[in-house]
């Protein structure tokens, strides 16, 4: 069975935490990841990661380090 916790995206502005999502799936939290870039990436200082929790590895981010 999957972990429900493992796919952690986090929406940050200026270094705070605004909102977090978990899932167990992957796909669904890039599908998710995307879509929050749509609905929130004009929040000042904004930026969206995802993590996967089992290994700590960042995944993804936005926007992307220079």
């Amino acid at each position: 069975m999957p972990d429900p916790s493992r796919y952690h995206l986090l929406l940050a502005s200026s270094g705070r935490p605004v909102q977090h999502g978990w899932w167990a799936n992957e796909a669904t939290a890039r599908r998710k990841l995307t879509r929050w870039v749509g609905e929130y990436g004009t929040i000042p200082g904004a930026r969206i990661t995802l993590t996967d929790e089992e290994t700590a590895e960042e995944l993804a981010a936005w926007p992307e380090e220079p």
